[in-house]
């Protein structure tokens, strides 16, 4: 984390989500599968997801019409799949447009990753109810794997609970003390260096002062 430039704080800023909502249709709602129950016991038993939205300024260099620095905002988007068991960050993909794409990246990668692992888990998937996870192509491909949808009641950001504490704590530690960047490539560096971060070297006292991988792998191991 020193390496990124970046310090803890106590977290007081409060940051709107991404509104992803846009009506529903009642064949493409799911049941609340997962009820505020984030324990999970063993890893890809429950996973979670949605959407962020940065609103960054970019700095931009004077050039031969024009000298004066100006600073633009930019926006990026941040979709991430989260274990539940050990809170790692299992795939996410980041663009500049929140197309179904930046969904079907990210699930495709997941389960990519699951199938390597070589194992039957089926997770629940926990989502909001926003458009990208009422399409078809995500649904079908949920079934089409064995994987449980679950989404949370409308306009109840508390169901999925723990992505929404990621997304406070990532948006806090990586804007501490940076909040302009030189462009939206830098900003989406400094993202993945903090998701690596994230995952391998941040402990937390839960897991009994474990970063998630080394969690994870400290179980596995004791369990094969």
């Amino acid at each position: 984390m020193r390496e990124l430039g970046l310090k803890s704080k106590i977290r007081q800023r409060k940051y709107k989500a991404y509104p992803s909502y846009q009506g529903e249709h009642q064949d493409k709602i799911k049941d609340n599968v997962l009820q505020r129950d984030f324990k999970a016991t063993r890893p890809n038993q429950k996973w979670a997801t949605d959407i962020t939205e940065f609103k960054v300024i970019v700095k931009q260099g004077s050039n031969k019409h024009h000298n004066d620095n100006k600073a633009i905002e930019q926006k990026l988007y941040l979709s991430p799949i989260i274990d539940l068991f050990n809170g790692e960050i299992v795939s996410y993909t980041i663009k500049e447009h929140p197309t179904y794409d930046l969904v079907k990246e990210m699930l495709d990668d997941a389960l990519n990753k699951l199938s390597q692992e070589k194992t039957e888990d089926k997770p629940i998937v926990h989502s909001d109810r926003g458009w990208h996870y009422q399409m078809f192509h995500y649904q079908q491909t949920l079934t089409d794997n064995g994987i449980t949808q679950s989404m949370s009641r409308k306009g109840n950001c508390l169901d999925n609970a723990v992505i929404e504490n990621f997304f406070g704590t990532l948006k806090e530690e990586i804007f501490y003390e940076q909040t302009k960047f030189a462009s939206l490539n830098e900003l989406k560096k400094v993202i993945d260096e903090y998701i690596h971060y994230y995952n391998y070297d941040r402990i937390k006292t839960k897991l009994k002062g474990l970063s998630p991988v080394k969690y994870r792998n400290l179980v596995l191991g004791q369990t094969t």
